[in-house]
């Protein structure tokens, strides 16, 4: 398992994030999920407690800003027409658009039932050559777990923050970006499709330093590997 973790760790640091799908860590990743499981290494990521804490995405099978649920739910209150939208934004070339990085802060109660806590996804978005840049930051609610390895998740509200736009008007820019409210991103959604704001977020993988997570509305196309960057307070089922 070791040997495997750290060949998929080498192929993430070699391969630019933003770059894509790539087959060769596909199929890294199906080997260590499979190794993992034979193992009993790595599993049980919604009891475990290894969950809670910070993570940095180091891969993603499509474009960075998917890796937030909003997008999944996103997909699931427009499932004929979302890929069109996603299209035309994903286009937008470099340096117009820069996308990256991208961080999950995940805190969450594994020994109570149900599971519950809090998932903030942040993706930094710079467009026009780097002169603007914010950090669209979506916040969810832990509902339950979802099996052994899954978490069901609320997305509740999107905001772009820590804009620089704002920044360069000084204190005023301060005051509206700390005081403007978060876009109900989820209620809309709820609006449009019910029960569209509720994803999955399934975790095939996680031990102290790295975890491989899915789309459960799309296993074999929404594909993350994320590195530690701290841990969290997340109870586990010894403690």
């Amino acid at each position: 398992v070791e040997e495997c973790k750290r060949a998929l760790l080498q192929m993430c640091d070699t391969h630019a994030l933003g770059s894509g799908y790539s087959a060769k860590i596909q199929r890294k990743i199906r080997d260590l999920e499979q190794l993992g499981e034979d193992a009993g290494f790595g599993q049980a990521s919604s009891l475990s407690g290894l969950l809670s804490g910070e993570w940095e995405l180091i891969y993603a099978s499509d474009d960075i800003t998917r890796s937030s649920p909003f997008f999944w739910a996103f997909r699931r209150a427009f499932p004929d027409t979302s890929d069109q939208i996603f299209g035309i934004t994903d286009a937008i070339p470099a340096p117009l658009k820069e996308v990256g990085p991208a961080t999950q802060t995940i805190d969450i109660d594994s020994t109570a039932r149900p599971v519950t806590g809090t998932f903030v996804s942040r993706v930094k978005v710079a467009t026009l050559g780097g002169a603007a840049t914010s950090m669209m930051t979506t916040r969810c609610t832990v509902l339950a777990a979802d099996g052994l390895d899954g978490l069901r998740l609320r997305v509740d509200s999107t905001k772009p923050e820590d804009s620089t736009v704002l920044k360069k008007l000084g204190p005023l820019g301060e005051l509206v970006n700390s005081s403007s409210p978060p876009f109900p991103s989820g209620e809309a959604l709820e609006r449009v499709a019910p029960g569209s704001s509720e994803v999955i977020l399934r975790t095939t993988y996680c031990d102290e330093g790295f975890r491989i997570t899915r789309n459960e509305d799309r296993l074999e196309e929404d594909v993350f590997v994320w590195r530690r960057v701290k841990f969290g307070s997340g109870n586990t089922l010894s403690s």
